[in-house]
């Protein structure tokens, strides 16, 4: 009786050992998967990405004042913008002379002041880093 005992319990040790190979390797794989997608939805490597983002964090342009990337502030969150409006030169343009000159009525009844500081070319880069921050 202690044999056959013993010889099971063997058994059921060398079961739960063996196949953990394929199984590292499986779960190696799935954590693999991930990295690849993140790595194709991320943006800092993007020079759009990245010029826009210096010139929205530059103090002297104010954009930070009332703007926020996930929240509404004064004005609109960043992401909102990018939700409504696609990634067009038309609407890179139409945004960035709402940076320069301001605008009203488009987000309720706070209306977006002129910003001077800013020139055109840098407002356009910041559109099209707001424009990518759209919800895939």
């Amino acid at each position: 009786m202690k044999k056959v005992i013993f010889s099971m319990a063997i058994a059921a040790f060398l079961l739960s050992c063996g196949g953990g190979d394929s199984e590292k390797k499986e779960a190696t794989d799935a954590t693999t998967e991930p990295a690849k997608t993140e790595a194709t939805t991320d943006l800092s490597d993007n020079p759009d990405y990245q010029k826009g983002m210096a010139i929205v964090a530059d103090p002297k342009n104010l954009c930070l004042t009332c703007h926020k990337i996930d929240e509404k502030l004064v004005g609109p969150a960043y992401r909102d913008v990018a939700n409504k409006y696609e990634s067009t030169d038309a609407n890179i343009s139409m945004l960035a002379e709402k940076v320069v000159k301001g605008g009203t009525g488009v987000w309720g009844e706070v209306a977006m002041p002129a910003n001077t500081v800013i020139s055109l070319d840098d407002a356009k880069a910041a559109v099209k880093y707001v424009l990518l921050l759209r919800n895939k």
